[in-house]
């Protein structure tokens, strides 16, 4: 009897099991989780006039320099300026001790003097006999001769007048004057020094330095490049002037007067491959002097269609090349290969990789991938749905 009621509870816990398991069978699977858009800020590409320029190191150099240098032998009795001081043009800068210049003119303006007496008596003398020689009152003989000392005379007079003019010139040279308008360096001399015409060492340099040159290097093969994209139209030129230069110094502060490019270089360096370019900056305050090293900014031209993004929607994979994430129309998201230009600001000047109408992601990058599903917010959005998503930030 016991082994019955064993064998009857057991048929009873099978057949509950068998129920339980047909019931489970009924049931309708469970459906599998959907993948949510994550939330990001879109930046939508558009295309604008953009100024495209280069930036190349440079190197300062006077306008104009002079160096002084005496005209003839002597001592100097006075130097009569300040160096690092302004001067101008035909200002006196040395004194040379005129006293044996002097005389040497005195004697040659006596000569002169002498000269012109002489010949005031010859040409009476002269003119006398040509009145004579109508009335054969003198010999043809002495009428010749009379106007040949004439000629003597006046010859005579011709050659004292140069030698009292070089005599003055001489005297004027013992004033050491500046040749330019500009900023006087130090002085190689000092008074009592015996100068000669010929020597090597100059006396002291002038040099303007308002405007000032920049040179600045760029390579050949950059300089046939921007002139074949200004051909091709690709390039317009910036403007009727000359192209527009702009400068950055030493200390990465920006100078605050715009130059010109003034002319290239027409030969391109051997060994380097480089043309040199010659621009001009006004230059009131002295600011920048001769021998500073700068980084010149060039407006090559302006592009019609160019194409600037927020350098946050732009990163760099392993090999470095510039890449960014772009969400379709779809909602996926699609990463492109860029290649970028010069930075203007906080922007890239994109040269390939992204056309108008593109959906560039500037914000939320971190949060999605290739391939992903996203929904375009603002900005603000895109940040609120971070910490909502992260409440423990």
């Amino acid at each position: 009897m016991q082994i019955k009621c064993n064998v009857a509870g057991l048929s009873a816990g099978l057949v509950v099991a068998l129920s339980l398991m047909l019931s489970g069978c009924n049931k309708p699977p469970a459906s599998a989780p959907q993948q949510t858009a994550v939330a990001v800020a879109i930046d939508v590409v558009k295309t604008q006039k953009v100024a495209i320029t280069t930036e190349l190191p440079g190197r300062t150099s006077p306008f104009q320099i002079a160096e002084v240098r005496p005209q003839i032998n002597g001592i100097v009795q006075q130097r009569l300026f300040r160096e690092g001081a302004d001067v101008k043009a035909g200002e006196t800068l040395y004194q040379i001790d005129p006293a044996l210049y002097k005389a040497a003119y005195d004697s040659a303006q006596a000569n002169l003097d002498k000269a012109e007496a002489s010949l005031q008596a010859v040409k009476l003398k002269t003119d006398r006999y040509r009145e004579l020689i109508k009335i054969n009152a003198v010999s043809k003989q002495d009428f010749d001769d009379a106007e040949a000392a004439l000629k003597q005379a006046e010859a005579d007079v011709a050659s004292s007048k140069a030698a009292a003019e070089t005599a003055r010139i001489n005297l004027d040279y013992t004033r050491i004057t500046a040749p330019i308008s500009g900023r006087i360096g130090i002085s190689t001399v000092t008074p009592g020094a015996l100068l000669t015409a010929n020597q090597s060492v100059a006396l002291t340099t002038v040099q303007r330095l308002d405007p000032i040159y920049v040179d600045v290097i760029q390579p050949s093969a950059e300089l046939m490049r921007m002139k074949n994209a200004l051909r091709s139209g690709m390039l317009k030129q910036a403007g009727p002037n000359a192209v527009k230069v702009r400068l950055v110094l030493d200390d990465n502060m920006p100078y605050a007067l715009e130059g010109k490019l003034e002319f290239s270089d027409v030969t391109v360096e051997q060994g380097t491959g480089t043309v040199t370019l010659r621009a001009v900056f006004p230059n009131p305050r002295h600011d920048l002097l001769p021998g500073m090293f700068v980084r010149a900014i060039l407006e090559e031209g302006v592009n019609e269609q160019g194409i600037l993004v927020p350098q946050q929607g732009v990163t760099h994979d392993a090999r470095g090349q510039a890449t960014a994430l772009i969400l379709g129309t779809d909602g996926k998201v699609e990463q492109r290969v860029l290649k970028l230009g010069d930075a203007i600001g906080d922007k890239w000047v994109v040269k390939s990789g992204l056309n108008a109408g593109d959906q560039l992601i500037v914000d939320g990058l971190q949060k999605v991938r290739p391939g992903a599903t996203a929904k375009a917010v603002q900005m603000v959005d895109a940040a609120s749905a971070a910490v909502t998503a992260n409440p423990n930030q």
